[in-house]
């Protein structure tokens, strides 16, 4: 299954019913009626990149682990850290450049209006794309870090110091689903995924309906996403989606480089992570605020 990530919804790497955890490869076997269980970069049910001797090949048992080629160009955890790197980056240096030189006022919120509808365009073109445009991920990280800069400038100026926090939540949250990950305390199956992306899509549906109240004005103070109780209640789950996006972000980097995937796709697995830790940025912003306001 494919994450609901827009990055990985076209490209996305292989996921199977194992444990999840890194340098723990995806395992063969099971692909009898689980479709979950295919090789996007298999031809035939074998692996491509494997060695004589590796995955699909004679001689190896049914059901062990494939062999992750040991030649050049294929996509490795280095490449992913490197080019997560870059994009989270430019976004930073964007915010930072939109906090520094755009003073709150009508015209900047106009601007980050305006950079996040540029980032969202840019972030459907590469998810229609075959391959990774590196100019497009950076150019989406560039206009993303400016709508960030601004909307925190904002929040700043109100709650003074939720940036910062938001941001040491969003590593909090980051660093402890990565732990979980690691520790194989969660099972990342085609199971999982589906009943995740499952409640995120009645999420975004809940959201969109509640939007479209707000708008209409039927609903008051922002409905589900007030800055009471309630948004607090809904914010938290609204991480917590974005924690399970991480899982399967983690997941499809980790059968990426099993399999061999080509190195350009370690763009695409930057990509998915940038645009992941923007939403629980996002989600911790507007937490931290609710919190403040209750203090």
């Amino acid at each position: 299954m494919r994450s609901s990530n827009p990055v990985f919804s076209r490209r996305g790497f292989s996921r199977d019913n194992g444990y999840a955890g890194f340098n723990a490869a995806p395992q063969a076997g099971y692909a009898g009626g689980n479709p979950y269980a295919q090789n996007p970069y298999a031809q035939g049910g074998q692996n491509p990149y494997a060695q004589q001797g590796g995955y699909g090949q004679p001689g190896v048992q049914y059901g062990a682990p494939p062999q992750a080629p040991a030649t050049t160009g294929r996509m490795t955890m280095d490449d992913v850290v490197v080019r997560s790197a870059l994009t989270l980056g430019t976004v930073a240096l964007g915010a930072v450049l939109a906090w520094a030189l755009l003073p709150v006022s009508p015209t900047s919120y106009g601007l980050a209006v305006g950079s996040a509808l540029i980032a969202f365009v840019l972030a459907m073109v590469q998810n229609f794309k075959r391959t990774p445009v590196p100019a497009l991920i950076l150019g989406y990280a560039a206009f993303e870090g400016v709508f960030l800069g601004v909307i925190s400038e904002m929040y700043n100026s109100r709650w003074q110091g939720a940036p910062f926090q938001a941001v040491l939540g969003t590593m909090a949250v980051t660093g402890a689903t990565l732990l979980v990950y690691k520790a194989g305390w969660i099972r990342v199956t085609a199971r999982y995924a589906r009943i995740g992306l499952a409640i995120a899509m009645a999420f975004m549906a809940v959201m969109v309906v509640n939007l479209l109240l707000v708008v209409f004005g039927v609903a008051e103070d922002g409905g589900l996403r007030s800055f009471g109780p309630l948004g607090a209640v809904v914010g938290i789950i609204a991480i917590l989606l974005g924690a399970f996006f991480l899982t399967l972000d983690f997941k499809q980097i980790e059968d990426g480089i099993a399999y061999g995937a080509p190195r350009n796709e370690s763009w695409l697995a930057a990509f998915g992570l940038t645009v992941t830790l923007v939403w629980i940025y996002l989600e911790m912003l507007r937490l931290v605020a609710i919190f403040t306001n209750n203090d």
